[in-house]
């Protein structure tokens, strides 16, 4: 069978220290992650069922060196996360099973036009113009698990400029990665190709053109990036 117009390229995200590249089939979100996060952002930390959301495969910008400034918007945040890579999935994923479906980890940035977030809320929409517009969601070279294993805790931080925004540990996600893969396959059938970025710490914050961030996670990546 042949298409009626081309195919589209694949998203590809390059392996740190290798010339492979992880496809992307999906990308998952997790909101309200860390208890602080949440608190900043008006809501309760308590343990609550997890709740996702979803940007587009094309919003995981590369190359990631710049973050063009989106139009529609005056107020636009950065959110550093942990970033998971998928090898495999299934339904109604047992948690002790989950980390058997990741291939890696990275860091990446959320950008979340705040403003329309806002506005979304308020009026009971759905956040996609908020979450889901280009170049929103810069990640980091895939470090595999079978370098660095699967991280349960350490520092994950933000700067804009030099200046410290946000700062957390991975240990303090309310809802922990084997968790996430598990609640998320009771929702959808996950597959390898699947990205999930797993929370914010607090500390979220605007940004402007001409800004510098820069983040990390010990031990798994960096990541720099220019508003433009």
């Amino acid at each position: 069978m042949t298409t009626v117009i081309p195919l589209p390229a694949p998203v590809l995200l390059p392996v740190a220290n290798s010339d492979r590249a992880f496809p992307v089939r999906r990308v998952y979100c997790v909101g309200r992650n860390y208890a602080a996060h949440a608190i900043e952002m008006g809501h309760d930390p308590d343990r609550e069922p997890p709740f996702f959301f979803q940007k587009n495969p094309d919003n995981l910008s590369v190359p990631r060196e710049e973050f063009p400034y989106p139009p529609l918007s005056s107020d636009v945040h950065h959110e550093v996360e942990l970033v998971v890579l998928l090898k495999g999935g299934g339904d109604n994923i047992d948690s002790g099973d989950a980390l058997d479906c990741v291939y890696g980890y990275a860091v990446g940035i959320d950008f979340t036009r705040r403003d329309l977030q806002a506005e979304a809320k308020a009026a009971g929409k759905p956040w996609a113009a908020a979450k889901a517009f280009e170049h929103s969601a810069p990640v980091s070279d895939i470090v595999p698990a079978e370098t660095i294993g699967h991280p349960e805790a350490g520092n994950i931080w933000l700067t804009v400029n030099g200046d410290r925004k946000q700062q957390g540990d991975l240990n303090q996600m309310i809802w922990k990665v084997p968790e996430v893969i598990a609640e998320l396959s009771k929702l959808f059938t996950l597959a390898a190709g699947d990205v999930i970025m797993t929370g914010t710490p607090s500390g979220v914050g605007p940004v402007s053109r001409g800004d510098v961030v820069s983040c990390g996670i010990d031990g798994v990546a960096t990541l720099t990036v220019t508003v433009v």
